[in-house]
Parts: C-alpha cells; structure tokens; sequence
C-alpha cells in the first residue's frame, strides 16, 4: 500500500498510464475532496450518505441486550434544513464530477431518501427508477410500536434528462435466468464473513452494505474499465467489487479507521480475467446493417424470391432493397406488415431465403455482414 498527499492508493485492475487520483481513497469532506477531481471524469457514482436517523435513547432486544445502532456523530445533524444544506452540497459537487450520461445512485432509508430524491430534483438530475431492496434478514422492530424495516430504497438518476445512461439490460436478463430484472431486489444484509470486524469483534462499520447490491448496480449500470466513485466510503465495498469486476474506483472518507479496513480489503481483492468479463449484449447493442448492404455485399440479388417461415406470402427483392409483393412494395418491415394487415414487423426474422434445402430468415445474412464488419 503506497500513502499518496491525496490519499491511499491501492493495487487496481487494468493498470496503464492513469491519473494519481484513480483506484485510491481520498481522505477528506466529499465535497471538498471532489474538488480534486476534474470535471465529467466519472462514469458512475453509488453514494451511501448518512441516513439522519433521529435516534431516540437506546434500543434494547428482549433479552435487554443493546442493539448496536447506528449514532455515530456523522450521522447526526441539528435539523433537517442541516441535512438538506449538505445534500445539495454533496449532490452540486457530485455533479460536476460526473459524466454527462453517468449514472448516479443514491440508497436511503424513509428517514432521508424522499428529501434526497426532491433536492436530486431540484438539482436537474433526472430519476430512472428507484429499486427497493427487500432485505430476507432485517432487524426486528423490538419496540413493537411500527412496522420491521424491512427494505431500503436506492435511486437510479442522470445528470440530465437527456442523457443516455450505461443500462447493460440483456446481461442483466441472462443474470436473472432470462427474465427481465425486476426493480425490487431480494438480498440479504450483510453478514457473517462478509462483515468487517475489529480485534475486538465488533462491527467496524454500522452500516456496511452487502458486496451482492453493489454488484447488481456495477453490473447493470457500468462497463469494463468505467471509473466508480463512492463519496462516502466507508469499509470500500464499493472499491472492492469495482476492482472485482474490472472497474477503476475513487473513494472519499473522513474516518482513519474506515480508509484503514477499506485498504486492506480491497488488497486482497483478486480481479476476474478479462476473458470473464465480457457483458450479454443484444441486437440493440450491433452495429446497424441496413438490407441495402445485403444487396451490396453479394448476399442477395434483385429478383431474390424472399418468403415467410410457412411458405404464406412470398416477395421479390429490387434493386433499391425494397421488396415488392402483389400490390404492396416498401421496406422489408413495411412490406411484412402490410400483408399480415398489421401495423409493425420486425422484417428481419419474418422474411426467409432459401439456402439449400432449408429455409433461413434474413437476419442470417445481417450476421455475415456484420462479422466482416471491423472491430
């Protein structure tokens, strides 16, 4: 571990030619630890804030044990135009950091997360979806006087509406057995090995998230090489799953004894192989081929008879690349539609060739045009 004026910086995946301040922890305020960063160089933000938890005297278990809460003193402020004055800062300076089309996400419990979500707001950043994490092991509510805590809310935003965010949906689909992620997670707190502890076997940080939420946010919202910066810390579960997952990271902390434990963790973190880092990308994710390129390719001719998988309608290829069929004639889609009497199809999969004794739709050919393509 080597200690640099702006923090520690630690061993990181994909080492090149890099700026000091990459794959390190800053210590200091966020904001003005941010002021060190220069301007759009972050491609994503998680931010864990103090949650203003308004604690009141301490809590007991049945069995009259302590509850070891979280009031640590930089979760506590004098009001909430306190809290709401350091969101704004941190949220301003965040911002200026980030990419025009990064992403920001925020987690918070009901006591912050809707004030959070009116400044992120007011700030111009635009909301995409707010994901609930449904926790399988929360705290009992042993006073009995509300309902058990059961779930956090994170926010997933832009800097603007106009941007056009990192969402890795395919590879997120294939990651939950080819169904579409769904915006509530099920996971649980973080525990057992996972927890850090200090030599006294005490938590070494209230609050420490579980590396499984911050893998689904990296994984669906960042790529390969994509720089991760965490405002608040912590015990660097951030860091560590960037590094794990061949992200770069800049971390901010205050506390020694938090940058201390984040340090060594992410040290022992041992990069995935780049082979295994590769994301599922769909159709949406090629390279556009129009079915003009077919007829310039060789690949088809004008005159090609082209026809549906069950042999009902059959069209004839021109020059131009439209298709032409009894009184219809258009695109490959617009054609498709019209003798189906729908209003869209997808021309690619619906129009067939024959190719020896089978039958292929189109789309085989858009892949042999696109393997040729250059990488």
């Amino acid at each position: 571990m080597r200690v640099q004026r702006t923090g520690v910086s630690l061993a990181a995946p994909h080492t090149s030619t890099k700026p000091d301040w990459l794959d390190t922890i800053i210590k200091g305020d966020c904001v003005a630890a941010l002021e060190k960063l220069p301007a759009n160089s972050v491609d994503l933000v998680f931010a864990d804030p103090p949650y203003n938890l308004q604690l009141g005297g301490d809590l007991h278990r049945p069995d009259q044990s302590k509850v070891d809460a979280c009031d640590d003193h930089w979760d506590q402020f004098a009001s909430f135009q306190a809290y709401d004055a350091f969101t704004r800062a941190w949220l301003m300076a965040v911002k200026r950091v980030l990419k025009p089309n990064g992403s920001l996400w925020v987690i918070g419990s009901y006591h912050n997360i809707f004030r959070v979500g009116a400044i992120l707001q007011d700030l111009g950043y635009w909301i995409n979806n707010d994901v609930v994490w449904l926790k399988t092991n929360p705290m009992p509510n042993f006073r009995g006087k509300r309902f058990t805590n059961a779930h956090e809310t994170l926010i997933w935003a832009t800097p603007s509406q106009d941007a056009k965010p990192t969402f890795n949906y395919d590879a997120m689909k294939t990651f939950n057995d080819d169904v579409q992620m769904r915006s509530d997670w099920v996971l649980p707190l973080c525990t057992g090995h996972e927890r850090l502890k200090d030599e006294n076997g005490d938590k070494v940080h209230p609050t420490q998230k579980p590396e499984s939420l911050l893998y689904r946010v990296l994984l669906s919202t960042s790529n390969q090489g994509d720089v991760i910066l965490d405002p608040f810390f912590g015990t660097g579960t951030t860091g560590a799953v960037a590094k794990k997952l061949g992200r770069h990271f800049v971390g901010v902390e205050r506390e020694d004894a938090y940058i201390k434990a984040a340090s060594e963790r992410i040290d022992r973190v041992t990069p995935a192989n780049d082979d295994f880092l590769q994301m599922t990308k769909g159709k949406r994710a090629q390279p556009r081929v129009p079915f003009g390129n077919l007829l310039e390719a060789g690949l088809l001719k004008p005159g090609t008879e082209l026809q549906d998988a069950r042999g009902r309608y059959k069209a004839t290829v021109r020059a131009d690349g439209s298709l032409i069929c009894g009184e219809h004639s258009g695109s490959i889609h617009k054609v498709g539609a019209l003798v189906q009497g729908q209003q869209a199809c997808n021309g690619w999969t619906f129009w067939h060739i024959k190719r020896g004794k089978s039958l292929e739709p189109v789309d085989a050919l858009r892949d042999i045009v696109r393997s040729n393509m250059p990488r």
